[in-house]
């Protein structure tokens, strides 16, 4: 298999694996919203199981957009990286996702020991932050500024 058919699996497979993670980042937080702006028992409970599998579900495709990612990266090689200043907006933009991925862990932690203190506003918010990195990161890998 040639180096640039190599690389366009490469790239297909990151695609197609980020579009699974947003999918997922992007419904997970409006779980939130409802649960916070829940009272109901019964609510809550069915709420904690879908926040619980749907982050479980999604964590392997975060997984796998980044290794996909990085192996485009390693083929382009350190040379294309070093001049290629839009990508380090780019990765810096794409940690920032998966800081808020993993904080998603302790927020499910919080909701699962009923210790959440934000409000459903508070969420409503957070729940922004996913698609505003998306649209940034999506520019920036198709203008390469």
């Amino acid at each position: 298999m040639t180096e640039f058919l190599v690389f366009q699996w490469f790239k297909a497979l990151h695609l197609i694996f980020m579009v699974a993670w947003f999918a997922g980042i992007f419904y997970l937080p409006r779980l939130f919203v409802y649960h916070a702006e829940s009272v109901e028992p019964k609510v809550h409970a069915q709420l904690k199981i879908m926040e619980r599998r749907l982050l479980f579900f999604i964590t392997p495709f975060m997984v796998l957009t980044l290794i996909f990612g990085f192996g485009m990266i390693y083929i382009y090689g350190l040379d294309w990286l070093r001049m290629s200043g839009w990508m380090h907006i780019k990765l810096a933009l794409v940690l920032v996702l998966v800081v808020y991925h993993l904080y998603c862990f302790t927020l499910l932690r919080d909701f699962k020991n009923d210790q959440i203190t934000r409000s459903g506003r508070w969420f409503r918010w957070f729940n922004e932050m996913p698609v505003i990195l998306l649209f940034i990161i999506i520019i920036l890998a198709v203008l390469k500024p």
